[in-house]
């Protein structure tokens, strides 16, 4: 079997899961594929949307001292939680990130599905996870963490793609490089922001002025109408800047579809 990488979800993290999912589904026009009671073991609960083949996931603490509410006393409500991708062979690519001296944090491991995280300290920006599902070589295939009935989920009268994901960092050319060798993919960008190009969609690297500040900072999103998703938005308490609003710790930049 070929060995095959692809960004297929994106992890967010809110202070209370439900109020920011509905806002979600109503700016976005998604619907919800799958709870996973599994996520339960550290303290949270999620959700997943289906945008196309790829997913958003919004996650959330309900216990003290978790990972993912220490992240976000961490970020300030800034920064998206995981980048995660489905791959052909993630041992293969633990022992080459391993040889980078990146470390695993943790490993979630199902008789049909193995998922991977490296540590977020030594990827940066963001958590890495590499997952992989028995029988999920095709897109419309399996894909275990958006449960078994994700394609029914799927609505495209609004959303139809995600398009890129921004990483906000002092240094993008440095963190493209880093990123690149962890993800054994070329770094392109002409001159412009460095860009890792991925059969769905792409990472961008952007420039911060904040020293401090190394996120994953923004997703662009294909919407049917730009100007109905942000007046949603805005009726919602969200403030408009251009096509872009800043919900669960990240930028939706919004541009049209076709």
């Amino acid at each position: 079997m070929a060995d095959y990488l692809r960004l297929r979800q994106i992890c967010l993290v809110a202070r209370e899961l439900e109020p920011v999912l509905a806002d979600i589904r109503a700016i976005l026009g998604l619907e919800i594929c799958h709870r996973d009671s599994g996520v339960a073991k550290y303290g949270l609960v999620n959700a997943l949307l289906p945008i196309g083949t790829s997913f958003l996931e919004l996650v959330a603490p309900v216990e003290p001292n978790t990972a993912a509410g220490r992240f976000l006393d961490r970020s300030g409500g800034h920064g998206g939680y995981m980048a995660i991708f489905d791959c052909g062979d993630p041992e293969r690519r633990r022992r080459h990130a391993e040889a980078l001296g990146i470390r695993v944090a943790n490993v979630i491991e199902y008789a049909e599905y193995l998922g991977i995280q490296l540590h977020p300290r030594d990827c940066r920006a963001a958590m890495i996870e590499l997952n992989h599902t028995r029988r999920g070589e095709d897109l419309s295939g399996a894909y275990h963490p958006a449960g078994p009935d994700w394609r029914a989920a799927i609505r495209t009268d609004q959303t139809k793609a995600l398009v890129e994901t921004e990483i906000e960092t002092p240094e993008p050319e440095a963190l493209a490089r880093h990123w690149g060798s962890i993800l054994e993919l070329p770094v392109g960008g002409g001159g412009h922001d460095p860009t890792i190009a991925l059969a769905q969609g792409a990472i961008r690297f952007v420039k911060t002025a904040d020293a401090r500040t190394e996120c994953l900072g923004g997703l662009r999103i294909e919407v049917a109408d730009v100007g109905r998703a942000c007046a949603t938005a805005a009726a919602r308490g969200y403030r408009i800047d251009g096509n872009s609003f800043h919900l669960a710790g990240v930028h939706f930049r919004l541009q049209p579809a076709g």
